[in-house]
């Protein structure tokens, strides 16, 4: 048993430091204080609502003045909603109404650390759909402030070609508080049910 933990720990000093180049610095802090919070491919995989970094890969980090202003000045910009809902038998089940930034569309459970195939194809056809398959279209992703839910996203969505992501890293809550307006949104429906 002994020989089992020496092992483990072993093979986790030898992957952090691999791990902790392919993500940003601040991340890579959070990495080296708990590796068990990452994916082996640089994913949050737990305790979504905690201080986030600066900056999300590849993609350049907006305010809330500066979404306004791209709101503004680009009529055809996607938005991306990635707050979870509870999905089973082939609906999601709210409590209540889901508040989110007007024009945005919510693609729920895709900023998890680990998604099957099932959802990464949600997310990534419903952004090829939205974009009109245009990987240089812009894309704001957003959640709630502290919330890596959207980092993970947004690591997902750039990796997969998109090159003009911005990470609204407020979220919705920083667009609430200065008084913005919002609409009620119902989930996109998957197609894989």
């Amino acid at each position: 048993m002994f020989r089992s933990m020496l092992n483990l720990a072993l093979l986790v000093s030898l992957a952090v430091p691999a791990l902790a180049e392919s993500i940003p610095d601040t991340a890579s802090r959070a990495l080296a204080d708990n590796p068990a919070l990452f994916s082996s491919d640089g994913f949050r995989q737990d305790r979504y609502r905690s201080p986030t970094p600066e900056a999300a890969p590849g993609a350049t980090t907006i305010d809330t003045p500066g979404l306004q202003a791209m709101l503004a000045e680009r009529p055809d910009l996607v938005l991306i909603d990635v707050i979870n809902a509870e999905y089973r038998h082939d609906r999601f089940l709210q409590d209540e109404p889901h508040h989110t930034i007007p024009k945005a569309h919510w693609l729920p459970n895709t900023g998890k650390g680990q998604i099957d195939a099932l959802w990464k194809n949600y997310l990534l056809d419903n952004l090829a759909r939205l974009t009109g398959d245009r990987p240089d279209q812009p894309v704001v992703v957003f959640c709630k402030s502290d919330c890596w839910l959207s980092w993970n996203a947004v690591k997902r969505i750039t990796e997969a070609g998109y090159s003009h992501v911005y990470w609204y890293k407020d979220g919705i809550d920083s667009w609430m508080g200065a008084g913005l307006p919002t609409r009620i949104a119902d989930p996109v429906k998957p197609t894989h049910s």
